[in-house]
């Protein structure tokens, strides 16, 4: 089992729609809020476990995938997921080396001193995004 958790570094390997190219994003949180996120060509199925650097958990129903090669790909899960937002920690298991958006993440849960596996969520289609700071002097 493979396992993304920022906050979990020395235990587990760290990480944390449909559109046309250059359609803008709402952003998801307040991590989001200084940037413009535009859609870069047509969502994936899959990405390459591999290629995957690190992750970073948006919110209960958002993740990016941050590539070897600086590419983010935004997850959109179909489903709210609870506890992801909050725990910001969550496992995988495939039996290939992609990541696919029928494969189920499960939540971390870190709440009683112990990892445990919680709230089993199915992924979305991988978006290619682009993070565009918000020039701020217009403000």
């Amino acid at each position: 089992m493979r396992i993304l958790a920022p906050v979990l570094i020395t235990a587990f390997l760290a990480t944390s729609g449909c559109a046309a190219t250059g359609t803008e994003m709402s952003g998801k949180s307040s991590a989001d809020d200084n940037y413009v996120i535009k859609k870069i060509g047509e969502p994936k199925s899959c990405i390459m476990r591999s290629s995957i650097r690190s992750t970073k958990v948006i919110d209960d129903q958002t993740i990016d995938f941050k590539m070897n090669n600086g590419d983010i790909y935004r997850n959109n899960l179909p489903s709210r997921c609870s506890g992801l937002g909050f725990e910001e920690a969550f496992s995988y298991k495939t039996s290939t080396n992609q990541l696919c958006s029928v494969d189920i993440i499960h939540v971390l849960d870190q709440t009683s001193g112990r990892i445990e596996p919680g709230m089993a969520c199915g992924l979305g289609k991988f978006q290619k995004i682009e993070k565009i700071r918000k020039d701020k002097s217009g403000d």
